[in-house]
């Protein structure tokens, strides 16, 4: 009688007892008859604290992805400023304007003054300082960065006075002030 192929392998040194031992108790399927293991309080336990530290883990996941989509915006919007930018000017002139509580003045040529007035052209926040860009690039900036845009399209600027945003207790509502009132 010829043997098994298990003891013919066996018989070469190809394997050994223990492997063969493992390899027909794998074989075996469960017996459908055996109740479920009781869980005890101790895996219980174990299996809470990986659900808590893979919560922790998917949050911390979640900030670093926040943190690198912000760093890429703020790339982005440097890189669409250094493209556009209008070079800056070396002018006695400035334009001053309002960005946020503050005032603030840039340096222009009369023809940029107009434009600015005109809305052609916009003033954005640029590393520190403030740049002009054209008017048609200024969608593109709010995008990434509504906040890096001072001047433009939807930025209303309270030392404008319009009627609009006048105070209705403001003794000098009626008195407008022009937006090309040089201070």
């Amino acid at each position: 009688m010829s043997m098994s192929l298990r003891d013919q392998l066996l018989a070469a040194g190809l394997g050994t007892k223990k492997q063969a031992k493992e390899a027909t108790q794998a074989k075996k399927p469960p017996s459908r008859h055996q109740p479920p293991a009781p869980i005890s309080a101790e895996k219980l336990a174990a299996n809470k604290a990986q659900a808590a530290k893979n919560a922790r883990d998917q949050e911390l996941n979640r900030r670093q992805q926040e943190k690198a989509a912000a760093k890429a915006r703020r790339a982005e919007v440097k890189q669409l400023i250094e493209q556009y930018r209008l070079p800056p000017v070396q002018s006695d002139e400035y334009y001053n304007f309002a960005d946020g509580n503050r005032l603030a003045r840039l340096a222009v040529t009369p023809a940029m003054r107009e434009q600015l007035i005109k809305g052609t052209i916009a003033i954005v926040r640029y590393e520190g300082h403030y740049a002009v860009i054209p008017q048609s690039e200024v969608a593109r900036i709010r995008e990434r960065d509504e906040h890096a845009v001072v001047t433009g399209e939807a930025a209303a600027s309270p030392a404008t006075g319009t009627a609009a945003s006048a105070d209705k207790d403001d003794p000098y509502k009626d008195f407008v002030v022009p937006d090309d009132l040089v201070w």
